[in-house]
């Protein structure tokens, strides 16, 4: 096919591309979609195959020439992206044609489309990069509250004796609030609530207040909240509750002992067996989420000295796919989770505005991290993957043949490369940039600080 193609660039990496096909061109695509029509026609008093070609121009005139119109165009990408990665379209919408172009038979085609590319980054300036990695240490009274969450996840609940409320027990309640003509407010009744005393983790933080309440027993709780309680719906309010404790129960913790270590594994053979293996794994994760700290500041710090626009239907497909992912927790679907936001008083657009700062932080991470894996040209070879099946073992307490089991899938062996090309990229980017010592975390707080991916 000969054509001339002109590309012009434009706001948020998007491109116009101007394309002029040859008449020759045009006239022998239009004369081999009719006699395709001719092939296939069935008219009427025709035999198949024999309708005169006249006679479908006349009949079908506009359609024949849409199906050659569209068979350039097809054509055309083809042969322009064959070799053009550059310029290629992004997969997240079709490129769109503001006119419709003349068709004649008599004339070059030429047509105009605009589309959004893969943004243009070049990274080469480091200067004023400063990396500072976090100081975390595991201490062992983190270790003793790892010991004490394995215990109480492992611990008997049982009905305490005097049924009397005290702060880590077990309790259930039914609660209604009670309006100021004294009549309960029926859609905030809740019957067989379950929570433990001193966690917080009911809605009006009650805690205190069920504190010396016996089984059985009926209390009005009246409770004030501060203008900046977290909850906005009771912010600045006075409420007052009907509370009925209907159960109330203990939690028994398994002595920490050899005994226990082999209950929680039969791989321990003694308590300190369990301990070691604690500590390993707890820094093991300190390890592997300062390195997550320190890759997000560094693409931070890489994004904000390197300005570039996000295309609008990348940003637009990956909202779209936060939402799909959110009615997928909320196991319904994103018409019916738009529904339902709607119902609470909220909007699908005002949630995605919400989700737009940090869904464009994330995406232009990815795109710098792209950007520089193909400028420095980071491969992986057959041994560096061997060597990463080995530290995943080692890590997980695994064999290496466990471990290439679980990446026998072809999408999760091009995850584990991907990953293992982005980690080379980091290791090379961390010689070029300034890294120094951060402040002090405690091992609790570390995994608490949010990361933008």
């Amino acid at each position: 096919m000969k054509l001339t193609k002109e590309f012009k660039s434009l706001e948020k990496s998007a491109v116009e591309l101007t394309v002029t096909i040859s008449k020759k061109d045009v006239a022998e695509t239009y004369q081999n979609v009719l006699n395709n029509y001719v092939k296939n026609a069935q008219i009427p008093g025709f035999r198949k195959g024999h309708v005169p070609a006249n006679v479908l121009e006349r009949k079908y005139g506009d359609s024949i020439k849409a199906d050659a119109l569209g068979t350039l165009i097809d054509q055309s990408f083809e042969e322009i992206f064959k070799d053009d990665t550059e310029n290629r379209p992004l997969p997240y919408a079709q490129p769109s044609m503001d006119k419709a172009p003349e068709f004649d038979l008599s004339k070059d085609l030429t047509y105009t489309v605009k589309y959004d590319v893969f943004p243009k980054v070049e990274i080469k300036d480091f200067s004023g990069v400063t990396v500072k990695e976090p100081q975390v240490t595991v201490t062992e009274d983190d270790l003793k509250e790892e010991l004490k969450t394995i215990q109480e996840r492992n611990a008997a609940i049982t009905d305490k004796k005097d049924g009397i409320v005290e702060k880590d027990n077990v309790i259930t309640i039914n609660y209604v609030e009670v309006g100021e003509d004294g009549k309960e407010i029926a859609d905030t009744k809740r019957e067989d609530y379950v929570f433990t005393v001193g966690s917080g983790e009911n809605l009006y933080k009650i805690d205190d207040e069920v504190v010396g309440m016996k089984k059985d027993e009926t209390k009005e709780i009246t409770k004030k909240y501060k203008k900046d309680f977290e909850n906005s719906d009771l912010a600045g309010k006075t409420v007052k509750l009907n509370v009925t404790v209907k159960a109330v129960k203990v939690r028994e913790l398994p002595a920490l002992d050899d005994d226990f270590a082999q209950d929680v594994n039969s791989k321990y053979k003694t308590l300190q067996d369990m301990k070691d293996d604690l500590k390993k794994n707890m820094e093991t994760a300190v390890t592997r989420r300062v390195r997550e700290m320190k890759n997000n500041s560094l693409l931070e710090q890489l994004v904000e000295k390197n300005k570039f626009d996000i295309p609008a239907s990348m940003l637009a497909a990956e909202l779209d796919g936060r939402w799909r992912m959110m009615a997928q927790q909320f196991q319904t679907t994103p018409e019916q989770l738009d529904k339902m936001i709607a119902a609470s008083g909220q909007t699908k657009e005002a949630m995605l505005n919400e989700w737009t700062g940090d869904s464009e932080k994330m995406l232009k991470s990815r795109i710098v991290v792209d950007s520089l894996l193909r400028a420095r040209n980071i491969s992986v070879t057959p041994e560096e993957i061997e060597a990463q099946y080995q530290k995943i073992a080692d890590e997980g307490g695994m064999t290496v043949e466990e471990v290439k089991k679980h990446y026998e899938d072809p999408r999760s062996k091009e995850y584990l490369i991907d990953d293992t090309k982005e980690n080379k990229l980091y290791d090379e980017l961390y010689k070029e940039v300034k890294v120094t010592k951060g402040d002090k975390i405690a091992f609790k707080d570390l995994f608490s600080q949010q990361i933008v991916r």
